[in-house]
């Protein structure tokens, strides 16, 4: 049970970075490990172009998300997760900005995540684990993605290089990753989500590269105005709603949402996972 807890409070954060890997490891009941092999080309169903956006007066029509916002070098955000039915912090998560770097001959921030679970959990499910996230600067789409996982002292580490032609050789220090164009990882994905103005735009889609899986995931804006509190303060948010699709069938059982900040930083606040065995919420507890 106790791991359930663990997994849980990091599927909260599909909303934040972290929790499509571990989706799977509970719906299969057994964990995989990072492949250092070639990924292969496992593709969603995913719309006509790899990112759609509908606007609140355009109806189902398509087109690219407008983008006003990006990253701030610098920035770290504080988190801390917990399962509703328990009166304690489970884990500790922060979410870094750090400087643009060079990948593959373009330009990418460097986004990074990071989880910790907390005494008197850690006793039973010990967890440290790190991700990184390239992701370009213009549309935060993902050119690498990494895992360096501790999880109950079992320690694996995963680099993996987008790649959106099977023609492209896989690189020296990484494995290949065949995703579609403008696929993005977890972090990468976040980052886009508070990049769009959700006063113009009602829905983004976007194929999501788990580190594992290919998933097509569609952030649906529900609801305006939202006032939330949390320790890092009062917040008015835009409430978005998030569906992952999966070989193009939405997982049923699994319900995440995303309350995002209004105003210039745009700030993930809030969110929630609601699943068959468990929910869980994340809040932000701090913004340096």
């Amino acid at each position: 049970m106790v791991k359930k807890v663990a997994v849980v409070l990091l599927l909260a954060l599909i909303a934040l970075a972290l929790g499509l890997r571990l989706y799977r490891v509970m719906s299969r009941g057994k964990q995989s490990g990072p492949s250092h092999t070639e990924s292969p080309g496992l593709a969603p169903s995913a719309p006509g172009s790899s990112e759609t956006a509908t606007g609140p007066s355009s109806g189902k029509g398509s087109g690219i998300a407008p983008h006003e916002f990006t990253p701030r070098t610098g920035e770290v955000l504080d988190f801390s997760a917990n399962v509703t039915k328990l009166n304690s912090t489970v884990a500790n998560l922060q979410v870094k900005v750090g400087e643009p770097r060079n990948i593959a001959g373009k330009s990418a921030w460097h986004l990074q995540a990071f989880a910790h679970t907390e005494n008197p959990y850690r006793m039973v499910f010990e967890l440290d684990d790190q991700f990184d996230s390239y992701s370009e600067l213009a549309n935060l789409v993902s050119l690498q993605y990494e895992m360096h996982l501790n999880e109950r002292g079992q320690k694996v580490d995963s680099i993996q290089r987008m790649m959106s032609s099977s023609k492209d050789p896989a690189p020296a220090n990484a494995a290949a990753a065949r995703v579609l164009p403008g696929t993005r990882d977890p972090i990468g994905m976040l980052m886009y989500l508070r990049s769009v103005d959700w006063e113009k735009t009602r829905e983004v889609r976007s194929p999501v590269f788990d580190g594992h899986k290919l998933y097509d995931v569609r952030a649906e804006l529900v609801a305006k105005g939202q006032n939330v509190t949390v320790p890092a303060g009062k917040f008015t948010t835009n409430k978005i709603e998030l569906h992952v699709l999966d070989n193009g069938t939405e997982m049923k059982d699994a319900h995440f949402w995303l309350y995002i900040a209004q105003g210039g930083e745009r700030l993930p606040v809030f969110m929630e996972a609601v699943l068959p065995f468990a929910a869980a919420h994340v809040e932000l507890t701090k913004i340096r």
